[in-house]
């Protein structure tokens, strides 16, 4: 997708209008925000996949956050998926696998032999989607743009929301903090940064998750029925 820039042929520009403060400090003319198949899948037969395999995740009640057919000696197809509040358990995992596998047998987009692993977006997470950017304000994050912009693909800060469909980042430039905004759909990949902060939070998280009470009545009355035998 071509990118907004000042001139024809030139890459886009960062408009910077102060130096400092948390405020957004430049503005672009905003694209499509729900624009999200480069972050999620990035070839042709990515976006083919995950064309087939979106409406069997959600239909289990779980989103698609990444896919990818990588290759190797065998190709992998690795599959990120959550539920829409976020978090996924391992059993569930291999529950979407059983209903992607049954798909992809019949429709059987992919020639050559390969290894499913569906799996969790992980702590240091891929960022893919709009709303991704909004749930982990605060947090460290690496972006690499499509294309140059001031000279420079690769960006890394401290997430500060989304604005108007762009991604707010807060960056050291010169000594001082910037508040830059990128367009959503110029991004080419977004991927949080391990910290203590990060993990320390993912952890407090996973341990306030609430208990499921109907599967500790399964595991009690299992428990009291093996203590009758």
């Amino acid at each position: 997708m071509p990118l907004n820039s000042g001139a024809s042929g030139s890459s886009p520009k960062l408009h910077r209008e102060r130096s400092t403060g948390r405020a957004p400090v430049f503005l672009f003319h905003a694209s499509d925000p729900d624009n999200m198949t480069d972050l999620i899948a990035k070839s042709a037969l990515d976006r083919r996949l995950a064309e087939i395999l979106t409406p069997v995740i959600e239909d289990m009640g779980f989103e698609l956050v990444r896919i990818r057919l990588m290759s190797g000696k065998t190709a992998t197809l690795q599959i990120m998926a959550e539920r829409p509040e976020g978090g996924i358990e391992v059993d569930e995992c291999a529950e979407i696998s059983t209903a992607v596998s049954a798909v992809l047998d019949v429709e059987d987009p992919i020639l050559d032999a390969y290894v499913l692993e569906v799996s969790s977006p992980g702590i240091d997470r891929p960022l893919t989607r709009l709303k991704d950017f909004e749930t982990f304000e605060g947090y460290e994050v690496k972006i690499e743009t499509q294309e140059m912009i001031d000279g420079r693909k690769r960006w890394r800060g401290v997430l500060a929301g989304v604005e108007d469909g762009e991604v707010l980042l807060n960056i050291e430039d010169g000594g001082e903090e910037q508040t830059i905004g990128l367009q959503f759909d110029w991004l080419s990949d977004a991927k949080l940064i391990l910290t203590d902060d990060l993990i320390r939070d993912m952890l407090r998280a996973r341990k306030a998750k609430p208990v499921d009470e109907t599967q500790f009545d399964e595991i009690q009355a299992d428990d009291a029925a093996a203590q009758e035998e």
